[in-house]
């Protein structure tokens, strides 16, 4: 694959690095305005860093743009004389609607949006995909590409905003839920290291037992509690201090917000 990358920010360089540590490109092109923070990718061999945004395109089929929102328009206007058949436009700009792209290249263009989260950076995003009706033909290519980095669900755009809050401001929630677990660890005489190490890798864990057996969360606590038990007596405990309905109350409310900004 022949990919080019617009935009080599945090986001930008975080798929640059899954997309090579995989093998998943035959030719990378790099963007920035600052060459000096994204030179040492030319190690690679097969990747050339440039601060010419036309350059990149005529050398690529799929462009993925990590720019910021408020450029996203212009660098559209810039290249899209350049677009052809063979290109794959995904964007990974929030809030940026396929609409407003097709307003700009044309709806004949194949054209993909994704939302990925910053555990992109650790190889293990989950990446929301939505595309335009001729994008349908190339979302499972969009699909393999964040599947290095992760993992990649397909959705209907009107769900994008609802992800967005779930898996990018999820990581947030997950990191005070971890971070709430590791201060109990310490009130029961951990030090602040070894409580993290605990917290992180046990919250590891109980994804990944989801994630490997398909069942559901309430079959795997049935499986750690026990008439009478500690375990059964601490989640009532936190059922009556209102965790998830707290939980619950705070996704809606952050949708909520991000729906706000959108019709500002």
């Amino acid at each position: 694959m022949k990919i080019a990358i617009i935009g080599a920010g945090n986001l930008g360089l975080s798929i640059a690095k899954g997309v090579l540590h995989s093998n998943g490109a035959t030719t990378m092109y790099l963007t920035k305005r600052n060459l000096d923070e994204i030179k040492n990718f030319e190690k690679y061999g097969n990747v050339t860093v440039t601060s010419d945004n036309r350059e990149a395109v005529k050398h690529s089929d799929i462009l993925i743009f990590a720019v910021q929102p408020g450029h996203f328009q212009a660098i559209l206007e810039q290249v899209k004389d350049l677009l052809t058949e063979k290109h794959v436009v995904i964007s990974t700009i929030t809030g940026f609607s396929i609409s407003k792209m097709e307003e700009t290249i044309g709806s004949d263009k194949y054209i993909i949006r994704s939302m990925p989260n910053t555990a992109i950076s650790v190889s293990n995003s989950m990446t929301c995909i939505c595309s335009n009706e001729l994008g349908k033909k190339r979302i499972d290519l969009a699909k393999a590409i964040f599947n290095r980095m992760g993992h990649s669900l397909e959705i209907p755009e009107e769900q994008m905003q609802a992800a967005t809050v779930i898996c990018a401001s999820g990581i947030a929630f997950w990191m005070r839920l971890i971070r709430a677990t590791t201060q109990g660890a310490i009130q029961l005489g951990f030090d602040a290291k070894e409580a993290q190490e605990l917290a992180m890798h046990t919250c590891n864990g109980a994804a990944n037992l989801l994630i490997e057996s398909g069942t559901h969360p309430e079959e795997e606590i049935d499986r750690v509690t026990t008439p009478k038990g500690c375990t059964i007596e601490g989640l009532n405990e936190m059922e009556h201090q209102g965790l998830s309905s707290s939980l619950i109350r705070g996704i809606v409310t952050s949708f909520e917000k991000i729906s706000q900004i959108r019709k500002g």
